[in-house]
């Protein structure tokens, strides 16, 4: 195939692929473009998600009459002149690609005015062309309207998700630009109603209550101080802090007991500017270390301060990425200033050792009362335990179909998957040490539990019965971000697991009732993990998130370590885990025991 030059609108749609992916990120290029206009009021009103329609309203400095056809040519911008400009950028854009790109790939109305000009300009472009073009009364600011996106681009268009998901990450977005600009006022209405709004106050606490809630804002502590004669954190516009050649964190972040099940709530802005950046994130964790249990994630909004000239921002076209000059250095503060602010702020936790329960210990007679049982046809009651008895109960082998298939083999797994295991006792108050014949065996205990409660709700899955348990009074749940459109989007699927969910206007939802394996589980947040664990792979097919829920059901259920357990709950522990199909293995893949031979002790004591 000869080489030639492609047209420009095949270069167009290829440039549009990388700046515009999403309607979310068209959003985000045009919000850059008002809050780079000094835009202090910013509406964005979008309609099926955006797809249909996305439009941004800004009181910015507006666009001059003659200008207008100029600000949709590509490489037009009016924030650089020269190369050396790139190593000071003080905007959020600079490119001059978005406006173009945006139109390649939409039908798009331009309506402007200068504050200097008495009347403004109204554009149309369809698929980068311009079709009209005309002199038009309108306030000072922009507004700008996409409609139809990717239409023009069928196969960009298919991969684009629910408009519930699609506008939950456009309100992503939104909230991040609200608390980096706390002083400017956001509004966001999807399909006529009004979604988020911030007050524009200049206080990061206001928009931290409108993004996180008002319970989890009053539990959120100040990272940083600016100096003696400084504003107090969260204080922004003309007191705003210079950048300096070292840099400067400060921000808000929860304390301890507000952990998260992964990192997206971790949120960092560099001048402003929303960035993921992996190493300061860790350095956020490290701060955090052993303030956390095991697997869990901090609330943070963090907001680093520092000269242009020590950050490359040219580096990826969605400009999320950046690269530090001294990237140890940026590190150490992140680290710092959380550290500091947890050892100065966060309450110390309080610990209450629980009371003896009656019957903790093995009652005399159990074990040969139990085997009577058993070899009469019965079941054992068991005594009153610390744990709630559903938490090992046992599971039920599924019944055959109509058709006499079972839907997994009920023959329980022979001696050699899992040997019959002798209990003896717990290790750390996490591991179950157990004597085997050919050895001794230590188990997580939970591991094993969550192998158990896997197998026993993938049984009643595949019989339409999972049991759920009604709460005594329904709490309302408010999704944030894109999680209202996931939760949306698997409503029913979430209904067959167990979670009883109701529309409650808006994106609130009523909760009547969570899987009965969760039945002494926060609903709340109970609910909002599920929903965490489905974002965090949004392109898996429907099959493969039911098993994801489930395994993200059965982990928050699960006997937790550091938990107590009696020898009886032990020994049922291990009854279950020998009757499972697949019991050397959790259901994310970690092992649930480790085995040393009789061979293995032997060597390790000298005795060979």
């Amino acid at each position: 195939m000869a080489i030639m030059i492609l047209p420009p609108d095949v270069v167009g749609k290829i440039a549009a692929g990388e700046v515009v992916e999403r309607p979310a990120s068209t959003a985000k290029e045009l919000i850059e473009n008002s809050l780079d206009a000094g835009a202090t009021d910013i509406r964005v009103e979008i309609r099926e998600g955006g797809r249909r329609l996305l439009r941004v309203i800004d009181n910015g400095c507006g666009i001059p009459h003659a200008e207008v056809e100029l600000a949709v040519a590509r490489h037009a911008t009016s924030k650089l002149r020269t190369a050396d400009d790139l190593q000071h950028i003080t905007t959020l854009g600079f490119r001059g690609e978005a406006l173009n790109s945006i139109a390649a790939v939409s039908q798009m109305t331009i309506l402007t005015r200068s504050a200097s000009e008495e009347t403004g300009a109204q554009v149309r472009l369809e698929g980068g062309q311009i079709v009209a073009r005309e002199s038009h009364g309108a306030p000072p600011g922009t507004i700008i309207t996409v409609e139809n996106l990717f239409f023009n681009m069928p196969a960009r268009l298919a991969f684009l998700r629910q408009p519930q998901t699609e506008g939950g990450h456009i309100a992503e977005m939104i909230a991040r630009y609200a608390q980096a600009f706390p002083e400017r006022r956001f509004s966001l209405l999807a399909d006529g109603r009004l979604v988020f709004q911030s007050t524009g106050s200049g206080a990061l606490t206001d928009v931290l209550v409108k993004v996180h809630g008002l319970d989890v804002a009053r539990e959120m502590i100040p990272v940083g101080v600016f100096g003696e004669n400084r504003p107090p954190v969260g204080v922004f516009g003309e007191n705003r802090p210079p950048a300096s050649l070292t840099p400067t964190v400060w921000g808000y972040i929860g304390l301890p007991s507000q952990h998260r099940a992964n990192r997206n709530h971790i949120t960092f802005f560099l001048n402003r500017r929303w960035i993921q950046d992996r190493t300061l994130t860790y350095a956020v964790l490290e701060a955090y270390h052993t303030f956390l249990p095991v697997g869990r994630y901090p609330l943070a909004t963090l907001l680093i301060e520092l000269e242009p000239s020590l950050v490359d921002v040219n580096v990826h076209p969605t400009k999320a990425e950046v690269r530090f000059r001294d990237p140890r250095a940026v590190y150490r503060a992140v680290q710092k200033a959380v550290h500091q602010a947890l050892i100065e702020q966060a309450p110390l936790p309080s610990v209450t050792l629980p009371a003896p329960t009656p019957g903790w210990g093995q009652p005399d007679g159990w074990e040969e009362r139990r085997q009577a049982l058993l070899n009469a046809g019965q079941a054992p009651q068991q005594p009153e335990l610390g744990l709630p008895r559903s938490a090992l109960a046992p599971a039920p082998l599924p019944t055959p179909d109509e058709q006499g298939v079972a839907p997994w083999p009920a023959e329980p797994p022979t001696a050699s998957d899992l040997p019959m295991l002798r209990v003896i006792g717990q290790a750390g108050a996490t591991y179950i040490i157990a004597e085997g014949p050919d050895g001794l065996y230590l188990i997580d205990q939970h591991a094993a539990h969550e192998r158990i409660l896997y197998e026993k709700m993938t049984a009643e899955m595949q019989r339409h019965a999972v049991p759920s348990q009604a709460l005594l009074e329904p709490i309302t749940f408010t999704p944030l971000g894109h999680h209202a459109g996931l939760l949306a989007e698997y409503a029913a699927v979430l209904n067959d697991l167990g979670f009883i969910l109701e529309p409650f206007g808006g994106h609130t939802y009523l909760v009547r009732s969570v899987p009965a394996i969760m039945h002494r589980a926060d609903p709340h947040q109970a609910t909002q993990e599920v929903l965490e664990g489905l974002a965090q792979e949004e392109d898996l097919v429907n099959d493969a998130r039911e098993a994801r829920l489930v395994r993200i059901i059965c982990k928050r259920a699960a006997i937790k370590g550091g938990q107590t357990l009696s020898l009886i709950e032990m020994r049922e522990l291990i009854r279950q885990l020998e009757a499972c199909q697949s019991p050397r293995t959790c259901p994310h893949g970690r092992p649930t025991m480790i085995a040393l031979s009789a061979v293995q002790l032997e060597k390790f004591f000298a005795r060979r």
